[in-house]
């Protein structure tokens, strides 16, 4: 199918895409734990942003039949967006005044900046916020996986719904919190952004698996990206640069391993979703041990982790269906 054709099935390719918008803000805030249940009604304001970010990543890179590296590297991108810009927390040494210290670990005076916490919040946007969500979309709707979903109407509309999530969330954390970076922590991050932005389009076409080699079962990928996501979250930020280190070691490791297993006859759709189930489990069971960062405590956050966290388990199980009956299809 190609990007015009998705313009003439509106019903099917509009329902993926609408899923992804707010998928991605359900992953990102209340599947991690940051909010609990009783703020679900902030979905409604969250969505364009992270909704709106990860359908605008997907579709842009889709459109340029580009694969899962440009993909990463663009949610690279939008998490320093994110965190340098719009909520300026790689910058703020008491974000919302919360006293959370997230800069004090492998604090660099230099650049303003805590070494662990840059690393940290930067691998949650690269490997959860965005590439998750797509992800676990794309697998339930595998004869859509690669190809745009939305017209150039469809499209521009993402784009302005996305300008207006990052401008009001902006708006808000002003609001909230007055400081404002520095003028070069602000330029720093724009150059990073324009450089992986470049880069993400620069790459070479995905091709077709056709090496040959030893590739993992889909149970050992999604176990492997557990075991690897749950040690990203569990590394105490108080080893400092031995936790960015840890994390940086973890993502690169997987990071290759999975660029040669891609490239390897058999490597499949239910390999990717087995990736991103794995990683989205990680972020399911951490929320039990952890806290929200604002809309208090008590038995509805638990509740509520259960609920996402079945949540989570359903659409798994709905996408590998899917992707596996596809898989038959294909093969017979």
């Amino acid at each position: 199918m190609s990007m015009d054709q998705a313009t003439m099935q509106p019903g099917k390719s509009v329902l993926p895409a609408i899923g992804l918008f707010f998928l991605a803000p359900l992953v990102a805030e209340y599947l991690f734990g940051n909010l609990p249940i009783t703020m679900l009604h902030a979905l409604i304001l969250m969505a364009p942003l992270y909704g709106g970010g990860a359908l605008l990543i997907r579709e842009l890179v889709r459109r340029a039949g580009r694969g899962w590296p440009s993909i990463l590297l663009l949610a690279l991108a939008y998490g320093i967006l994110e965190e340098g810009f719009v909520t300026q927390t790689l910058f703020n040494p008491n974000y919302l005044s919360l006293n959370l210290h997230l800069l004090e670990p492998a604090y660099i005076p230099a650049l303003g900046i805590g070494g662990w916490f840059t690393v940290f919040v930067l691998a949650l946007h690269a490997v959860w916020s965005i590439p998750v969500p797509i992800a676990l979309v794309e697998a339930a709707v595998p004869d859509r996986a690669t190809t745009p979903w939305l017209s150039r109407l469809g499209l521009g509309v993402v784009v302005v719904l996305f300008a207006l999530g990052v401008v009001g969330t902006t708006w808000s954390s002003l609001h909230q919190d007055h400081f404002v970076s520095a003028p070069f922590q602000f330029a720093s991050a724009a150059v990073a952004i324009v450089c992986l932005a470049v880069a993400a389009f620069l790459l070479p076409r995905p091709g077709v698996p056709a090496g040959s080699g030893v590739i993992p079962n889909p149970w050992f990928a999604g176990a492997l990206a557990l075991a690897c996501g749950s040690a990203i979250l569990l590394l105490p930020p108080r080893w400092g640069w031995w936790a960015a280190g840890a994390i940086l070691l973890i993502e690169v490791g997987m990071g290759a391993a999975v660029l040669v297993w891609a490239k390897r006859m058999g490597w499949s759709l239910l390999h990717k979703l087995a990736l991103a189930s794995g990683a989205a489990l990680a972020y399911a069971w951490h929320a039990f041990i952890g806290r929200p960062v604002v809309g208090g405590t008590g038995a509805s956050v638990r509740v509520g982790n259960a609920v996402f966290a079945l949540g989570a388990l359903a659409l798994i199980g709905f996408a590998a269906k899917r992707s596996s009956a596809s898989a038959v299809d294909a093969n017979g």
